[in-house]
């Protein structure tokens, strides 16, 4: 059957197409899928195999056979910048590997470069406690970015052979703001970044931000206006992953006066998240742009929906051995779509589980300690009136109560399920199951709930505000009218996904946590614990990588 036989094309206003499911009426609205598989290769592309070196002689025989060869190649000495030589045997050329930190005349301050940039150190201080230049400190910062997505490639190709039983992601979003450049334009820039962590190991599976530096504003923007592209339907356009100056100015207009709803509890603040949603023209668009902000003078941002759908892709392309996968995703309408619009064949397969998560994270310290204070208590009175029951029987028992007394949310009737056992971390938290089917026993589903939580990739976000400078949480003030400016903050937009780049690479390889297994004290990273490290990593080895 084809797709004609499940959707019809509705419209949703002028130039905004959207499908109409035939079996429940639900009207989806319609993507690019240029502008997706675009935003794939962007996201992606760090993953592509390094090309091998082989015989410069392209009369040679061994032209085209990679360096290792066996007999090929004969060790030939290193060149005057200390790279590595090779003699082909066959016609005797000779060619050199380019060591990573060639064209540095001094190396000895790249690991404090690279320890400070993670360790809440300003740029000028690094600069300035260093005595490098800034021209040195740039470069020294996009040879640590280098080296940090080529030691990532290499590992993460490895991802899709190996075996993963089950994995479970948590996923959502952070926002950053980057500082204008300019008296007379003092209008933020925010990007936002979405990241998926297992919650077993605390590896981070990406953190990509919505901008894109390799595209020329201005080549585009002229492009887009000598085509006509904006006359076309929003999913129809050559650049329709990309905010133009027309979508800014029409969405800047559009947000004129509005404000956010907000729950001042649980409930209330899950019900607010499904009334914006509904108010919006797209419910998957969430970055609207308003008049206190503006797009980058260089590059291009990309439309955030964009990104998150390639973010999900881009889980399935990295990752092809996992046996069942379990998405616990922050109540985003855009994120929702995108898990399930990437996992669809998973999801009709069983092998896919998506869950909403949402957490009161705004409580005192001391309101969290009653929260979870309370609950214990409830778990000794229940543990007490059966004491045949074993502790995890009690919290299943207890799920199960909660499960038993399950709400209902929204315009799309979600089912919501509050979870009777807080932590610190989590200490309140409801539960909806978006994927809902009756294929589980009870007791299944009710460990389903229990696995919901956010919290891995919650501590991510949270280490890079606490130990990136330039991407802690800007202060407001009701004096800028809206605007924001952070001394420590980046002016470039394309820092931001550098400095998530390299965090992404400390957090998952180099940053230990000691535990204790049958009373043996071990140290382990994310990478350890998921396979994909024997041993935790340093500094050096990330800096002195090299894939030849």
């Amino acid at each position: 059957m084809s797709d004609h036989d499940f959707y019809t094309l509705s419209g949703g206003g002028k130039g905004f197409p959207l499908l109409k499911c035939k079996s429940c009426g639900e009207m989806p609205p319609l993507k690019s899928n240029a502008g997706l598989a675009e935003e794939l290769a962007r996201i992606a592309c760090y993953l592509e195999p390094t090309p091998v070196p082989s015989c410069p002689n392209s009369l040679c025989g061994n032209h085209g056979a990679p360096l290792g060869t066996k007999h090929a190649y004969q060790s030939y000495g290193k060149n005057r910048g200390g790279s590595k030589r090779y003699r082909c045997r066959e016609c005797l050329a000779t060619f050199s590997i380019p060591t990573p930190a060639r064209y540095q005349h001094d190396t000895h301050h790249n690991q404090a470069v690279f320890k400070m940039l993670v360790n809440k150190v300003p740029f000028a201080r690094i600069v300035s406690m260093l005595g490098i230049s800034w021209e040195v400190f740039y470069h020294r910062l996009d040879f640590i970015h280098r080296q940090c997505l080529a030691f990532a490639a290499d590992r993460e190709r490895k991802l899709k052979g190996l075996p993963i039983r089950r994995l479970y992601l948590a996923t959502d979003r952070q926002d950053y703001v980057v500082n204008w450049a300019g008296r007379r334009d003092k209008w933020n820039i925010v990007l936002s970044a979405v990241a998926s962590a297992d919650n077993s190991s605390g590896y981070v599976f990406g953190a990509q931000s919505n901008f894109d530096p390799s595209s020329d504003r201005d080549a585009v923007e002229a492009d887009a206006g000598r085509i006509g592209d904006h006359l076309s339907p929003s999913p129809l356009r050559k650049y329709a992953r990309f905010w133009l100056e027309r979508d800014y100015l029409a969405s800047a207009n559009k947000m004129s006066g509005k404000e956010g709803r907000i729950g001042t509890t649980l409930d209330s603040a899950i019900s607010a998240t499904y009334a914006t949603a509904g108010e919006r023209l797209d419910v998957e668009v969430f970055d609207e742009k308003t008049a206190n902000q503006k797009l980058p003078d260089y590059g291009l941002q990309v439309h955030a929906e964009y990104t998150l759908v390639a973010h999900f892709y881009f889980l399935r392309k990295m990752l092809g051995n996992v046996e069942g996968w379990r998405f616990f995703l922050d109540q985003e309408s855009g994120i929702r779509s995108a898990c399930l619009s990437a996992f669809q064949p998973e999801i009709a397969a069983r092998t896919a589980e998506a869950f909403y998560v949402r957490i009161t994270k705004d409580l005192t310290v001391d309101r969290k300690r009653e929260l979870t204070a309370r609950s214990r208590e409830v778990f000794k009175g229940i543990k007490l009136q059966n004491p045949s029951l074993s502790d995890a029987g009690v919290r299943l028992l207890m799920l199960k109560g909660e499960i038993a007394n399950i709400r209902q949310f929204g315009q799309w009737k979600d089912r919501w399920v509050r979870h009777p056992l807080p932590t610190m971390s989590e200490p309140e938290k409801a539960v909806c199951w978006l994927t809902e089917h009756d294929q589980f026993d009870e007791n299944h589903v009710a460990w389903l709930y229990n696995k919901a939580s956010l919290h891995a990739v919650d501590a991510f976000f949270q280490k890079v505000r606490r130990r990136v400078s330039l991407l802690e949480r800007p202060l407001h003030s009701s004096a800028n009218a809206g605007r924001v400016w952070n001394g420590y903050a980046p002016y470039n937009p394309a820092t931001v996904q550098k400095l998530l780049d390299i965090f992404r690479v400390v957090h998952n390889f180099i940053d230990k946590r000691q535990t204790k297994q049958g009373g043996i004290k071990m140290v382990t990273t994310p990478a350890t614990r998921l396979g994909l490290a024997q041993v935790p990593l340093t500094y050096s080895d990330v800096i002195y990588f090299s894939a030849l």
